[in-house]
């Protein structure tokens, strides 16, 4: 079969498409012919070697962290999931390899895809709308009322974040670029305001702040209300372990103020993900799709910025088999 995979630290060039085994599901996996996986913004940074002493994986390495499809193969011990189903799911904790035509995953790591959206659309949402939905429902417990401010609203978790917060009933200001603000305003945010015009200093005062852009906390953390939460998801790109041990070391000093996690998103997480697609309270935001062959102009696109939602990649098999 064919997959995404580096043999180096490097740019976006370093990506390549590799002929590799089709994986065996084991006692307890689900082989998954992939239609759509995910174009992470975080993967940029495993790929480029700034992340090297998070992981130890040998090379090569693959890329993709969630897909979409239907089951292919189930290994002896799994119930509950039969070949033609469609499901949608996520790599293990910290592992990658979606971005392939097929992938085979421990069952939990699976929940049925919504029966609303097609497959390929739906491959931009496990990774971001689990996320969006642990930092809001879990982390910062966002009630109604509240008011919400997503830093990074344009892109793939900050897209549904702003939904998210709208269907939980809060007031959200999103922060964006400026040729991204009509779109996410589309998504329902009640005040939208470029972030290279709008100073820290000259917004009020917050409930809850999701940021997605890793710099500058200091400055927003000021923002919040005495009882305010600040969920840190991201790192700044220049200094990616630096800036995570001083954003742990300010989650550790104030953990009911400050609040970051990792996401491994258990079976009930996607099991949730699927029913708020289904109910309307989110719905897949696709900056574009891209055939496997074209995955170093995704990790480009995310680098120079200003992506709207997600890049998916499209391994060619969604012409009118993707929807239920």
């Amino acid at each position: 079969m064919r997959a995404v995979q580096y043999d180096r630290f490097g740019p976006p060039d370093v990506l390549h498409v590799a002929e590799v085994p089709k994986p065996v599901p084991g006692r307890r996996e689900v082989l998954v012919e992939v239609y759509g996986a995910g174009v992470d913004a975080g993967e940029t940074a495993f790929r480029a070697g700034r992340m090297r002493g998070i992981t130890r994986t040998a090379f090569p390495r693959g890329t993709g962290g969630d897909f979409a499809g239907r089951v292919a193969a189930v290994g002896a011990e799994v119930r509950g999931r039969q070949p033609g189903d469609r499901v949608w799911g996520v790599m293990p904790h910290f592992t990658f390899g979606a971005t392939a035509e097929y992938v085979a995953v421990p069952a939990d790591r699976l929940a049925a895809a919504p029966g609303n959206i097609g497959l390929l659309e739906a491959a931009a949402l496990p990774v971001s709308g689990t996320t969006a939905l642990t930092a809001l429902t879990d982390k910062a417990r966002l009630v109604p009322g509240e008011r919400l401010l997503v830093r990074g609203a344009a892109g793939g978790v900050g897209s549904l974040a702003v939904q998210l917060g709208k269907a939980l009933g809060a007031h959200v200001t999103a922060l964006a670029g400026a040729r991204n603000l009509d779109r996410v305003a589309a998504l329902g945010a009640d005040t939208v305001l470029d972030y290279r015009a709008t100073r820290p200093d000259g917004l009020g005062r917050f409930d809850v702040i999701v940021d997605l852009v890793g710099t500058g906390l200091g400055a927003y953390q000021a923002r919040l209300t005495r009882n305010g939460r600040m969920i840190a998801l991201a790192f700044d790109p220049d200094r990616v372990v630096a800036s995570m041990l001083t954003t742990g070391l300010r989650a550790a000093l104030r953990p009911r103020r400050i609040k970051l996690f990792s996401n491994n998103p258990p079976p009930e997480r996607l099991a949730e993900l699927t029913r708020r697609v289904e109910n309307g309270d989110l719905r897949p935001v696709v900056h574009a799709a891209l055939p496997m062959d074209d995955i170093a102009d995704a990790h480009r696109g995310l680098e120079a910025g200003g992506v709207h939602g997600k890049y998916v990649v499209d391994m060619g098999r969604s012409r009118g088999d993707d929807r239920p």
